[in-house]
């Protein structure tokens, strides 16, 4: 056993240099996966995007390499490189090689920048740190200035040249180091997502990215910054025409904190199929909203709720609306500056200054105002659908809970559910489960099965069309309810205001299949879309997945007799009971149509319907997920002119189920 060594004076040591990034890249982006990788290279486009918020250059160019290094090239003034008689150092030993060192601290008094991303001149140094390489070229001043840093540390010193280049601006290319991240190759999709959004709260500002693994660029430009990309999101589909406002103002944190200034803009539209929120600071991407999203949630429940009571919209007890009422039909972009920003950490996905805070409750509960007053037509329709809203989702809270009362307690499922019938092996991988129509098929498919792996369930009487109807209807059906906990997996459930009655875990069903067994009429066809629509309604991955079965029920018996045999043939379709009748003499067979299960003898269920060997199982798969929903929409939906006309055009093809026998 190694000797452990003495905790004492020298055992206390400080990292140095360009370890302080390379052996805790945690601290400052994050993670050392490739949630922190995509954090180093918003760095260095966070300086480049300053740049030319404040004036500087209008376009930013980015390259992405298929080894993961990447370029960002700025058109703006330069970052100054040279010798810097203040600090006695050169700038890029303090842009580059010191944590703490940049140009952004005076924000307040707009000395270089107004409103910043970077604050705390971090960003360069750390990601050059954390680079493999890291290659800088900077046109000021009549020069260009070049560096080369390899692992963090600089090779071969400041490069200068003159140059007749007129242009000033950065060009910076890197590779993140596989030393320091666990991966170094950011998606395609992040670099997209990250450029569009900055190209949204930078108005005016042309955001050009290349791929070179692909070979495909691609451009970002909203000149319209936000209301732009509210336009983009609405998709001409909301209740509302997107509307925007804006505001600045000073104002400090606490009474001893010094003033600063705060702008801000909003820009929303009301819409029931889009619903989108997204806060930005500093045109920071705030994931986690902080001070922004606080504002917006008071302001917004304050005002909406201040025009329903005006309107006297409220029932008699009713409780207020809440922020989640409304929205679910809201799509709204905030974005926020500010020359002093309190961050809750270096990632910058949260800010918490109370003022920034402060200024937009109070901004946005004037304008809203404003806006109810204007707009009184739209007005009068957000207050309605917000109402619908509320009042859904307070019936969707009791539906759960009786759901849940329904759905939960004992597992003795053949204690709960009336005449289902168990098998009796445990083995999830053989268990099949067949859902029956009526006692009398119940009984005829119990005594025909196999009991070691075959389980009946029998659907009494009329089973409710779950395509139309609400989720408090389907709950308070007993087959359905039943059926569910047979199942044993929970239901999904996809809408705004009653996802939290999904329950499902595909792991918790019972059954490796589950098989339709119904008539071959009319009615046992109208019963199996029903049931597959229940399915579909509540648990579509089952079908997704391939679980759910449709059993074939034959129409025919034809039997053939001499003197010596007899033997009995089933034909499924009319084109087989052709093919059977051209085997035998025409006068020695006899053709019955097939009895409805409950009157088929066990050794007919089995033969036909039940053994694995013989029956004829068709897999219910979608093909499409938008056809099969058109499809069922036109069966059991309200699509009743669609109906009407399949009716017409196709209801000569079933004539013969109905005539036959």
């Amino acid at each position: 056993m190694a000797k452990k060594a003495a905790y004492d004076n020298e055992s206390i040591s400080s990292l140095k240099g360009a370890d302080r990034v390379r052996k805790r890249p945690g601290v400052i982006f994050g993670s050392d996966g490739l949630e922190g990788c995509e954090h180093s290279f918003f760095e260095i486009l966070s300086n480049s995007i300053d740049e030319a918020r404040e004036g500087h250059g209008d376009r930013i160019e980015v390259i992405r390499y298929a080894d993961g290094s990447i370029q960002i090239e700025d058109f703006g003034r330069g970052i100054p490189l040279d010798f810097n008689t203040k600090e006695d150092r050169y700038n890029w030993e303090l842009v580059y090689c010191e944590l703490y060192a940049g140009g952004k601290y005076n924000n307040n008094s707009g000395e270089n920048y107004e409103f910043s991303l970077g604050l705390n001149g971090l960003g360069a140094c750390a990601t050059q740190y954390a680079s493999e390489y890291f290659d800088v070229q900077v046109f000021r001043d009549g020069f260009k200035h070049s560096l080369h840093f390899e692992k963090g540390n600089n090779i071969g010193g400041l490069v200068k040249e003159a140059t007749r280049y007129k242009r000033t601006g950065t060009i910076q290319k890197w590779k993140p180091d596989r030393d320091v991240f666990t991966d170094i190759v950011i998606p395609l999709d992040t670099f997209l997502q990250i450029i569009k959004r900055q190209a949204v709260v930078n108005s005016g500002v042309t955001f050009h990215l290349v791929d070179n693994e692909t070979g495909q660029d691609y451009t970002f430009v909203y000149p319209d910054g936000i209301l732009g990309y509210v336009v983009e999101l609405d998709d001409a589909k909301g209740f509302t025409k997107p509307f925007s406002f804006d505001g600045s103002g000073k104002g400090r944190d606490r009474d001893d904190k010094p003033e600063y200034r705060v702008r801000s803009q909003i820009a929303f539209s009301f819409n029931n199929e889009v619903n989108v929120i997204e806060y930005f600071h500093n045109s920071s991407f705030l994931e986690h909203g902080g001070a922004p999203d606080k504002a917006i949630r008071a302001a917004f429940t304050y005002e909406i709720d201040r025009q329903i009571r005006i309107r006297d919209k409220y029932k008699a007890g009713e409780s207020k609306i809440t922020f989640q009422d409304i929205c679910d039909s809201l799509v709204l972009v905030a974005s926020s500056f500010s020359t002093q920003t309190s961050y809750e950490n270096q990632t910058k996905k949260a800010i918490n200054n109370k003022f920034v805070q402060d200024f937009m409750n109070d901004l946005i509960r004037v304008k809203l105002e404003i806006w109810f007053i204007e707009n009184k037509q739209e007005a009068d329709k957000v207050v309605e659908q917000l109402l619908i809203n509320k009042r859904s989702r307070e019936n969707a809270e009791k539906t759960r809970l009786n759901v849940r009362k329904k759905l939960m307690g004992t597992l003795d499922i053949n204690n709960r559910v009336k005449k289902f019938v168990d098998c009796r092996t445990r083995d999830i991988a053989q268990r099949e489960l067949y859902i029956v129509e009526g006692d009398s098929a119940l009984g005829s498919c119990k005594m025909g099965r196999d009991a070691e792996f075959q389980a009946i369930m029998p659907v009494r009487g009329k089973i409710l069309n779950c395509l139309k109807a609400d989720y408090d209807v389907i709950f308070k059906s007993e087959i359905v309810v039943d059926l569910i906990k047979v199942l044993g997996c929970g239901v999904e459930i996809k809408t705004k205001h009653n996802k939290d009655l999904s329950s499902f875990d595909p792991d918790m069903l019972r059954w490796n299949k589950i098989i339709i067994c119904t008539d071959a009429d009319v009615d046992g066809f109208q019963i199996r879309t029903l049931i597959l629509a229940l399915l579909y309604r509540l648990t579509p991955t089952l079908i997704e997945t391939g679980k759910v079965y449709i059993a074939e029920s034959p129409l025919f018996e034809i039997t053939y007799r001499n003197r010596k045999t007899e033997e009995t043939n089933f034909a499924y379709t009319e084109k087989e009971k052709v093919e059977i009748l051209s085997r035998f003499p025409a006068d020695s067979c006899s053709i019955q149509r097939s009895k409805g299960l409950g009157e088929n003898e066990p050794e007919m269920m089995w033969q036909t319907t039940m053994n694995p060997a013989s029956r004829r199982l068709i897999q219910v798969m979608p093909d499409e997920a938008e056809a099969t929903a058109a499809k069922f929409d036109l069966l059991l939906g309200d699509n009743l002119q669609g109906r009407k006309l399949h009716i017409e055009q196709n209801g000569h093809l079933y004539l013969d189920v109905l005539d036959v026998g």
